[in-house]
């Protein structure tokens, strides 16, 4: 009994020291989180940034390949031997360059045979005509004479067309490709020999959705990014469209000269084509990354006086990684960019200096983005 009562005694006083060592242990814990939390309450850190304005463009995006403003493949009217070849694979040359030059005996001798023939039927006529004067020679013989007078001349004619034909000129100012005949070969009409290519200007062919044909016109600035030549943007201007719709892709093919002056681009090279249709000067810009979206609806937290207060704005144009505020926020306000998933309406919060560098000035971006978020100049066709 005795024991009993022994062990009673025991386990009694282990629960007391065990109940004050809990205690104590609680009341320091609240004691060392009362001392880190700063006066006022505790405070969420977060990374923000200011609201500013900037001036965006509005924007189709599309895509083409560049085209030779003119190009032709060099090949001959009349067959015949390659005689001479006057220039060389990928030279420049002007208009009125001779290129090539066909062997030009047969169609020499053709020529001299015409000439002595057109001798011959002259004569005849006079002979035919003085005849005809003293009643010797009838009437069908001088018609005669004259229609041989008549087909000589013609045969001189396409003599000399033919002896034409063997040089092989440049129609326009331009740059030679790569040859696909040596010199010899015999060549018959239509083969080709070389190709011939403008390319200052070059054209860009181009789609745009057909909601945008009142809004396309001709004249209109586009800005060009090729692949191959990162972070370059080239411009052309919108010279040609094509009258009919497409029916099948409801769209409109657009033409655009591109300079090419400085000789970077190429024909065949893959463009990014945006076609600025509209500007919005002064418009209220924040970080993509500061929108909370809740079902159809769009939020930011401004910091006010150290507090996270939920706002609930109306966006227009995603830009280059901004968003477009219409309605619910101004110039100069604080917004969270990052930590929003840890405040709440509310909430004492601390934003981190420098987090976010200001955001640059989205007037002259690039196309890519659409009003359902992409990056990139606010592009029409979301």
């Amino acid at each position: 009994m005795r024991r009993i009562v022994l062990v009673v005694i025991l386990l009694v006083a282990v629960a007391a020291a065990g109940g004050y060592w809990w205690k104590t242990r609680q009341a320091a814990k609240e004691a060392a989180a009362t001392a880190a939390a700063p006066a006022g309450g505790f405070s969420v850190p977060v990374e923000a940034s200011p609201v500013e304005t900037g001036s965006i463009d509005l924007v189709i995006p599309a895509v083409g390949t560049l085209r030779s403003n003119e190009s032709i493949q060099v090949a001959p009217e009349i067959p015949g031997r390659l005689a001479e070849i006057l220039v060389q694979e990928g030279q420049k040359i002007e208009e009125g360059t001779v290129i090539a030059r066909l062997d030009q005996s047969v169609y020499r001798a053709e020529l001299q045979q015409a000439q002595s023939g057109l001798e011959l039927a002259k004569a005849d006529v006079e002979r035919y005509k003085k005849m005809r004067a003293g009643e010797v020679a009838s009437e069908q013989a001088m018609q005669r004479a004259n229609a041989a007078l008549s087909d000589n001349l013609a045969r001189i004619s396409l003599a000399e067309a033919n002896m034409a034909k063997t040089e092989l000129r440049a129609p326009f100012d331009g740059v030679l490709g790569l040859r696909r005949v040596s010199l010899g070969d015999y060549l018959d009409a239509g083969d080709v020999i070389i190709n011939l290519e403008q390319v200052d200007p070059l054209k860009v062919d181009f789609r745009v959705p057909e909601i945008y044909y009142t809004t396309v016109k001709l004249g209109q600035t586009i800005k060009l990014e090729i692949d191959a030549l990162p972070g370059e943007t080239f411009e052309g201007t919108i010279y040609a469209m094509d009258p009919l719709i497409d029916a099948g892709g409801r769209s409109i093919v657009l033409r655009a000269h591109v300079p090419n002056s400085l000789d970077k681009l190429r024909p065949g090279l893959f463009a990014r084509v945006s076609l600025v249709y509209d500007t919005h000067p002064n418009a209220l810009l924040v970080p993509e990354s500061a929108i909370v979206p809740f079902g159809s609806q769009k939020f930011v937290f401004r910091v006010v006086d150290g507090k996270a207060a939920q706002t609930q704005i109306k966006v227009g144009e995603y830009v280059n990684g901004k968003v477009e505020v219409l309605e619910g926020l101004q110039a100069g306000e604080l917004v969270v960019t990052a930590g929003q998933l840890k405040i709440a309406d509310g909430m004492g919060v601390a934003p981190i200096p420098n987090a976010a560098a200001p955001a640059e000035p989205a007037a002259g971006g690039d196309s890519g983005g659409s009003s359902g978020g992409d990056a990139g100049t606010a592009s029409g066709g979301g």
